[in-house]
């Protein structure tokens, strides 16, 4: 019984698919001969019709998928043939950093070129390929457990290796004597090696960009002094930024401009360490040599010192005093080197240490100018600050007179894999916090008089709806006054006034005189305040002050836009509309505590805010009211009566 029940459906079944069968047959037949009459329609169920109107309708999609013939291709002339590859020249523009093209912009940026030439930050930075493999192998050498020990007590925070630490990298590791020296120096550098020496890396990357920037293509670096070398973070930094166009990172050491590298340390278990990184990669084009102090032979001749820095990353803290801080600035100034790079940790401890070492080289260069031996056995005098500074006065952050403020700027890296493996991290990326200065010898440029590259892709666009609706308007007229159209002088001064202020990013015309005018372009100390209709920017300006400036909708759209998109460190262009505020830093109060008001660079985090009122704050001080007792809260209250009654 259950087996026909189960067979009476497949049945019904093979009965509906032949009257399908023979439904679309008969269509067929009617279709191909014409000339015998059609058959009667077949008495069904309406529910049944419809069904096989369906099936109909997809035997018609069968067929003319069937009768679609296909064309065969034509072989066309290939000079009238226009490829996808011309449209794309046609619609895109190269984008070119360095000389080297690195991306396509499919239109012309929003930014203005004065804008893009001062926001000109690189991204997070990535080690070359061969640094990694030696650094790699050098751990493979070591044991893992005792370097993630070595990496923790050297550059974990101590409050915190209970919980989630915060790792530093400052390394200031002293010894009790020469046998625990020898013991562990080996082992410090390698932890050195993978915490430091990459964040180390991007920071200096880093700011060699920013002095490549503002010096331009012609900057020609071929040796490099480096002052507390460590593990060589400073010789892979300054191969990888000066490497010719065009090179991959697995290129990165034997096409690189640096022909000379000196380390100066005297820290022997990082130096030991350096070495060993240094010969694992073959690199016969640069000369590498370790010393433990300058020395005479350092100095460098008349010739050789416009193409040479000297470099001091990260070590003026780790110096015992203030007076070796001063000695060591003294030396790589008595180098002879042209460019002076000091860089150090973001903090009161490393900028007041990068400050005072920025003011004693502007003194050393004005005792240089008013030696006249100096002056005749030298054909450059003077020095100036390249950056980050707009100007060669007393840094007012330092002499704010108030609470102490640090000047400083990030810097992403993009961890390595045996960085994360050493600190036992999942996140792929970290940032560095640092301040630096950069001198060069010879005096400011003059401030030119010229405004160029201050209209990008949102001015162009305005001026080009100015310009059609002043052509529009122009056209009308009424109909009994004859036809009125603009002239060719006016059509002339439209364009002219289009054209004003807009060049192409890629014009080195441009870009030399834009470097010329960014000497003076105050630079953003903190990030922007973006307002409703305004944006506040605090900025050290070149008259050697912290001001205020604010940039509102009403200037413009494309300032306006070009101060929304600007970032804490870069350099701004345009002019305020309004006459900019000096910010001054007051005084702390005795219980340490900054008074609130119109200091300098005033944020939401640097003061105490009152807390919000929300339910989870409410709830919080629910449940705290249950806990005391009765007998506690009416002794509360009685205080507090007490307290008004008095």
């Amino acid at each position: 019984m259950l087996s026909a029940t189960r067979a009476a459906p497949r049945r019904l079944q093979g009965s509906l698919s032949r009257l399908a069968h023979k439904r679309s047959a008969a269509l067929f037949s009617t279709s191909s001969a014409q000339h015998v009459a059609p058959k009667p329609r077949l008495d069904v169920d309406p529910q049944l019709d419809v069904f096989l109107q369906d099936i109909d309708l997809s035997t018609k999609d069968l067929r003319k998928r069937s009768s679609h013939t296909y064309k065969e291709l034509q072989i066309v002339p290939e000079d009238s043939v226009e490829t996808a590859y011309s449209l794309d020249l046609q619609e895109w523009s190269p984008l070119q950093i360095h000389d080297e093209p690195v991306a396509f912009m499919k239109r012309e940026p929003s930014k203005s070129p004065a804008a893009i030439f001062g926001s000109n930050q690189i991204g997070a930075v990535v080690l070359p390929q061969e640094l990694m493999n030696a650094i790699g192998s050098l751990i493979s050498d070591s044991e893992k457990a005792q370097l993630h020990t070595d990496a923790k007590r050297l550059f974990l925070s101590s409050d915190e290796k209970s919980g989630e630490g915060e790792w530093d990298t400052t390394y200031d590791t002293t010894y009790r004597n020469r046998q625990q020296a020898a013991r562990h120096a080996a082992r410090d550098g390698t932890a050195f090696a993978t915490v430091a020496l990459p964040a180390h890396f991007s920071a200096i990357t880093a700011v060699f960009h920013h002095a490549k920037q503002r010096l331009g293509p012609s900057w020609d670096v071929d040796q490099i002094l480096d002052w507390g070398a460590a593990t060589g973070s400073g010789l892979w930094a300054s191969v990888y930024a000066f490497r010719q166009p065009g090179k991959e990172l697995q290129d990165v050491a034997s096409s690189s401009s640096i022909r000379s590298y000196t380390g100066i340390d005297k820290r022997e278990g990082l130096t030991t360490i350096g070495r060993r990184i240094v010969n694992k990669i073959s690199n016969e084009a640069t000369s590498v040599k370790w010393q433990k102090s300058y020395q005479a032979n350092n100095k460098l001749p008349k010739e050789d010192a416009p193409k040479t820095i000297s470099l001091s990353a990260f070590t003026l803290t780790t110096l015992p005093s203030p007076v070796a801080q001063k000695a060591m600035v003294e030396e790589m100034w008595a180098s002879g080197a042209h460019t002076i790079v000091l860089i150090d940790h973001d903090t009161p401890e490393g900028f007041k240490a990068i400050a005072h070492a920025r003011e004693h080289l502007l003194e050393l260069s004005k005792l240089e100018i008013t030696d006249p031996e100096y002056i005749a056995a030298s054909e450059l005098t003077g020095c100036h600050v390249l950056a980050p500074c707009p100007h060669d006065r007393p840094c007012p952050l330092l002499h704010s007179g108030g609470a102490p403020l640090v000047c400083g700027v990030s810097q992403r890296l993009q961890r390595p894999e045996f960085v994360q493996k050493t600190k036992h991290s999942g996140v792929g990326h970290e940032d560095i916090h640092y301040s630096y200065v950069v001198i060069r010898r010879g005096f400011r440029p003059d401030s030119p008089k010229t405004t160029v590259g201050r209209v990008g892709g949102v001015g162009r666009r305005v001026l080009e709806q100015e310009q059609s609706r002043a052509v529009k308007e122009l056209a009308l007229h009424a109909e009994d006054q004859p036809s009125v159209t603009a002239s060719p002088s006016e059509l002339d001064e439209l364009d002219s006034e289009l054209t004003s202020g807009t060049s192409s990013l890629f014009d080195l015309e441009l870009q030399e005189k834009l470097r010329t005018e960014a000497y003076y372009w105050p630079r953003l100390v903190f990030p922007a305040l973006k307002k409703n209709g305004h944006i506040i920017l605090d900025v050290c300006a070149n008259e050697g002050k912290i001001m205020r400036m604010t940039i509102p909708k009403s200037q413009g759209k494309q300032p306006y836009y070009d101060a929304r998109k600007s970032s804490w460190g870069d350099i701004f262009p345009h002019e305020p509309k309004n006459p900019p505020q000096e910010r001054y830093q007051p005084k702390t109060s005795k219980k340490g505590v900054v008074p609130t008001g119109d200091d300098i660079g005033k944020r939401k985090e640097l003061h105490r805010r009152r807390e919000r009122a929300t339910y989870e704050n409410l709830a919080d001080n629910l449940r705290e009211n249950k806990k005391l007792s009765k007998k506690d809260f009416a002794r509360i209250r009685g205080d507090k009566v007490w307290h008004d009654l008095s």
